[in-house]
């Protein structure tokens, strides 16, 4: 489903534009319709209240919690869609969530799981705001990141339907709302575009284009110091730094070759630059190099004028890495137990109401 089926149901419904804007807003920020002295009698037609309840029925299947795995960085949901089909989505520190744009990538990442089966389907626009929905229900989400399974570049309809409904009626501040990419020039054409700019972060991994084409098969092949060149226009536009992703894989992109590949392609570019040491999963050849290492290559780039970030790798206590949730739930045997629907309607519902 997407956002635009729910706008043409509500209006089939007999909504207005502001009826419509009340709606959306309760949905997408898990609140009651009926708040404070307003009640949806006094203010919904008819017709309207009369269709609210398939509606909500229609939302609340959406997407619900399959499972619920702890971690010490956050909590990470195996989000069970209405098909059957399941994505990932990630409870971060400081009110953050990273939401699922695809069922599987088509990307190809040596290093991910989540591509090793290939792109399975696309999720609707309703689908990824129903992630944050399901986030809401549990607690406050002021940041959104779509950096959760799939290719949002490949996606670009929905995740940008899903982006303008978040920092308008979701009430997310633009600059909290970040796009994640391999790099695509299609992406740079269009979220210029948009009432709603979100922040980019561009996973980069390697400053070498023969590496970066082994490490990221399907990719478009874009050389890195053009992908930095077309950031830095984008970032210069809309004020916001973007945010370089590096996974660190030892033997690989952690030598000092890239370090000054980095400062040569960074230098003075208006850029944050996030290490990420490797979530670890078996079979594909790689590991994370120590932490030692890596704060090593962190104070040397920060030494030559590289604002540089060291992130702990999400989900890494507790297996949960991009594409590992949804790749145990498949396998015989499953993924845990489901931990409760947490509807994502429930919030259309009039206060007293089930």
């Amino acid at each position: 489903m997407r956002i635009d089926d729910i706008r043409q149901r509500l209006r089939a419904s007999g909504a207005k534009p502001c009826h419509e804007q009340r709606v959306l807003r309760a949905w997408t920020q898990a609140l009651p319709l009926d708040g404070g002295q307003s009640r949806s009698e006094d203010f919904f037609p008819a017709p309207l209240r009369a269709g609210l309840p398939a509606i909500a029925t229609e939302l609340a299947a959406l997407a619900h919690v399959r499972s619920e795995h702890a971690g010490e960085d956050g909590a990470r949901l195996l989000v069970e869609l209405a098909d059957g089909q399941a994505v990932e989505s990630v409870l971060l520190p400081r009110d953050g969530l990273c939401v699922s744009t695809q069922v599987g990538c088509a990307v190809g990442c040596a290093f991910c799981m989540t591509g090793r089966d290939g792109l399975l389907r696309q999720l609707g626009s309703a689908e990824i705001v129903a992630q944050v929905v399901l986030a809401r229900s549990r607690r406050v989400v002021r940041k959104v990141v779509f950096m959760g399974m799939g290719e949002p570049a490949h996606n670009l309809d929905n995740v940008l339907e899903a982006i303008g409904l978040l920092g308008t009626e979701g009430g997310i501040g633009h600059k909290n709302l970040v796009f994640s990419t391999v790099g695509d020039r299609r992406v740079f054409e269009r979220l210029p575009q948009g009432n709603v700019k979100p922040a980019l972060a561009l996973s980069l991994h390697t400053t070498r284009a023969a590496l970066r084409a082994k490490l990221m098969p399907r990719a478009p092949r874009i050389d890195p110091a053009e992908l930095v060149e077309l950031g830095e226009t984008y970032a210069r536009a809309t004020g916001y730094p973007i945010q370089y992703q590096w996974t660190l894989l030892a033997g690989v992109n952690d030598d000092d070759e890239e370090l000054d590949g980095i400062v040569r392609l960074l230098a003075g570019k208006y850029a944050v630059m996030n290490f990420i040491p490797y979530n670890s999963v078996a079979g594909t050849g790689f590991a994370r190099p120590s932490w030692e290492h890596a704060a090593a290559m962190a104070r040397h780039l920060h030494r030559r004028g590289i604002l540089t970030k060291l992130r702990h790798s999400a989900g890494q206590d507790v297996d949960g890495g991009c594409g590992q949730l949804r790749a145990r739930a498949i396998a015989p045997g499953g993924v845990g137990q489901p931990a409760g629907a947490g509807p994502a309607a429930v919030v259309l519902a009039r206060r007293g109401q089930s």
